[in-house]
C-alpha cells in the first residue's frame, strides 16, 4: 500500500476525497478488477488445466448447455470452488464502509458475491450471480428445493435443468437491474469506476450517462481503460489500496 501511495499523486487523491466527501448521491460501478486483488481470475483466465481447451462460448451459452449440460455443469462447480475460496479485499471493505455513510447504489459486473461478503447490502448485479440457481425452460412449477440431484440436477416434474444464474452470451441484462443500475447512474453526484476496462457493453456506457447528467466521474484502476476520457479524474492505483484512502475520514 505504502508503493501505491507514493505512486499516486496526493493532489489528486485530496481531490478525490473532497469529492467523495462532497457528494449527496454515489454511483459505484465495479469490474473485474476489484475481484482479481482477491485472486478470482477472470472468466477466460479461468479456462486452464482440463479447461484450456474451451473456447468461453464453449462453456458459457444456452446453446452450449443444451449440448454439453455435464461438462458445462462441471465447470461452473469448479468455477465455485475457485471463487469461494477467495476473500473479499480492502476496497470490497472500503465501499460497504462507504454506505454505512452515503447515500451509495453499487453496481457490479461480477458475479462472485465478494461486495456482499464484505458487508454490502442490496448490490445490483448486472451479470447475476455464480452462486444462484436458476431453470433453463421450465414447467413452471419447478421447484430448487425438490431438484433432482445430478450433474445438472433437474426438476423432478418435467425434467428441466438447473443452470448458473449468470447472464451467458447472447442473453440479456436482467431487466430490473440494468433499470436500477441505469437510475442510479441518472441521479447520482458522484461516479466512481473500479476496475474494469470498460469494453463491456451495456454496463460500459452507465459512467457516460452519469456525466451527461452532471455528475463527476473517479476511474479508479491500475491499468489503461476504455473510460479514462471520459473521467474528470483517473487514480491509476488497485482498488484495494486506493478506496480506503478515499473513504477513510481520519484527514491523514
Amino acid at each position: 500500500m505504502s508503493e501505491t501511495k507514493e505512486l499516486l499523486d496526493p493532489q489528486q487523491v485530496q481531490t478525490a476525497r473532497a469529492w467523495v466527501a462532497a457528494a449527496r448521491d454515489i454511483f459505484v460501478l465495479t469490474g473485474a478488477g476489484i475481484s482479481a486483488e482477491s485472486g478470482v481470475p477472470t472468466f477466460r483466465d479461468a479456462l486452464t488445466g482440463l479447461w484450456a481447451r474451451y473456447d468461453p462460448e464453449e462453456l458459457a451459452s444456452a446453446a452450449a448447455y443444451r449440448r454439453h449440460p455435464g461438462m458445462v455443469w462441471k465447470w461452473y462447480q469448479h468455477r465455485r470452488e475457485m471463487v469461494a475460496a477467495a476473500q473479499p479485499n480492502p476496497g470490497h471493505a472500503a465501499l460497504a464502509e462507504l454506505a454505512g455513510r452515503k447515500t451509495l447504489t453499487l453496481v457490479t459486473q461480477n458475479v462472485d458475491g465478494l461486495h456482499q461478503r464484505a458487508g454490502s447490502q442490496d448490490v445490483v448485479e448486472l451479470h447475476g450471480s455464480l452462486f444462484a440457481d436458476k431453470w433453463l425452460d421450465g414447467c413452471g412449477r419447478c421447484d430448487i428445493a425438490t431438484a433432482v440431484p445430478g450433474e445438472p440436477p433437474r426438476c423432478g416434474t418435467c425434467g428441466a435443468m438447473l443452470r448458473p444464474g449468470v447472464v451467458w452470451f447472447g442473453e440479456d441484462l436482467p431487466r430490473v437491474a440494468r433499470f436500477r443500475a441505469e437510475q442510479a447512474a441518472q441521479h447520482c453526484d458522484l461516479c466512481l469506476v473500479v476496475g474494469t476496462s470498460g469494453l463491456v457493453y451495456p454496463a460500459a456506457a452507465l459512467p457516460g450517462i452519469a456525466k451527461d447528467e452532471g455528475a463527476r466521474v473517479i476511474v479508479i484502476n491500475p491499468q489503461p481503460s476504455a473510460l479514462d476520457e471520459t473521467a474528470d479524474l483517473v487514480l491509476r492505483a488497485p482498488a484495494g489500496a486506493c478506496l480506503p484512502l478515499l473513504v477513510r475520514q481520519d484527514g491523514a
